[in-house]
């Protein structure tokens, strides 16, 4: 039993050592760098596919010296890595805030008498002018003092003229004239006065513009703190918004902007800043920002949010790679690859974006920085870059010299 378990034993081990055999023959004959591989680590004596006219295959003598720059741990090989250009980037170029749209002018109306509305000759929602009526309040009383009024103005107007007649045919004295103008004056100045609290019984538009949705009703008793109705001049919207500090000086009058309302995405309008607060607000350390658009199509509204954008001339900055960004204990940097050879450039991030990142460093657009391959990177080693042709390998050999035999030159026979 323990010999037949013997036989199975080294007959595995013989099965073994046949696979792997015949594996190392395969590797060799399809790996085009086994050869090189075995002859870096020391073992070109078991390599089984030397290259042609290669010094390093089998049966080298062993006084055969290793070419030049070919020694057992590879050194002198270029590092394959890739690269990345340098590109431009703009930072601060533009502003986004949000900010509410507001009518350009907006009234809310109120009578300044108290008294039971009589007569409302407009809609909700309809289009008014300035002066057109809005309101009508009981106007009876008004009107009666209004023509007593008329009456009394009547009266000191004969009483002057006659007076004035009499003064001169001498039958009545300057200071009874005289007296009888000032009547004539105090009830003109009557009159005017019953007039006004007339008119005031009669509600009109101060602008013109959009009426909204009236809060009274025929026959409501008003007084002057009841807010009958709303007027909006929408020919364009004010939208004020809010910017940080650091904006402030690029905060101009007549400075273009675009806005966006949110609801309704994709249209686009554009205007102009039409004022600037004087100071920065110090809880939010914001600056309040006010913008005009124009509103032709009457399609914006009061109280509508939107997205402002504002231009500016920006900073720019080199942009390179997410990848290319290297650290250690001195902080960030890339590898430029110059002329070759790799050489370390320290960077300061100003922006990271999805699919770049500004730096603040000596770089140049244009400039190739490695991405991949960063590991196998050291200051002034030779690289090649992924897809450039190779260099042409140093052999390290001299040309071959004809050796002068002892006592003779090479020029002939010795002395």
């Amino acid at each position: 039993m323990l010999k037949d378990k013997n036989l199975k034993l080294w007959k595995q081990t013989l099965v073994s050592l046949i696979l792997l055999a015949a594996a190392f023959i395969a590797w060799s004959w399809l790996y085009p760098g086994a050869h090189a591989l075995l002859s870096g680590n020391g073992l070109e004596r078991i390599s089984l596919f030397a290259p042609a006219g290669d010094a390093a295959a089998p049966g080298r003598q062993a006084g055969t010296q290793r070419p030049a720059g070919q020694g057992r741990s590879g050194a002198g090989r270029e590092t394959l890595v890739v690269v990345a250009p340098v590109a431009e980037g703009l930072v601060n170029d533009k502003l986004t805030a949000i900010g509410t749209g507001q009518a350009v002018r907006s009234v809310s109306v109120r009578t300044l008498v108290s008294g039971q509305i009589t007569d409302i000759p407009v809609r909700s929602g309809g289009r008014v002018e300035r002066g057109d009526v809005l309101i009508r309040l009981d106007a009876a009383q008004e009107e009666l003092a209004v023509e007593r009024a008329k009456l009394n103005v009547n009266d000191a107007r004969a009483k002057a003229e006659r007076l004035q007649s009499l003064v001169a045919s001498r039958a009545a004295s300057n200071v009874e004239a005289d007296q009888a103008q000032n009547a004539l004056d105090a009830a003109k100045v009557a009159l005017r006065e019953a007039e006004l609290d007339l008119s005031r019984r009669t509600v009109t538009a101060p602008i013109g513009g959009s009426l909204g949705i009236l809060a009274v009703n025929t026959g409501d008793y008003v007084t002057s703190q009841t807010e009958t109705a709303s007027i909006d001049d929408r020919s364009e919207i004010l939208i004020e918004f809010f910017v940080p500090e650091r904006f402030t000086s690029g905060m101009e009058i007549g400075k273009p902007v675009t806005a966006v309302a949110i609801s309704r995405p994709g249209e686009s309008f554009t205007g102009r800043i039409s004022a600037v607060d004087n100071r920065v607000d110090e809880a939010s350390r914001t600056l309040r920002v006010r913008a005009l658009i124009a509103n032709a199509d009457d399609t914006l509204r009061t109280g509508m949010s939107f997205e402002v954008t504002v231009g500016f001339e920006g900073e720019h900055w080199p942009a390179v790679d997410p990848l290319a960004i290297q650290w250690d204990s001195a902080g960030s940097y890339v590898w430029r690859i110059t002329d070759g050879k790799a050489e370390r450039v320290d960077v300061a991030i100003i922006q990271r974006n999805s699919d770049s990142v500004l730096v603040k460093a000596s770089l140049a657009p244009g400039d190739s920085v490695v991405t991949e391959g960063v590991q196998s990177v050291r200051p002034g080693a030779e690289v090649r870059v992924l897809g450039e042709p190779a260099k042409p390998a140093a052999t390290g050999e001299e040309p071959t010299a004809r050796r002068a035999e002892p006592g003779k030159s090479e020029g002939g026979n010795g002395a």
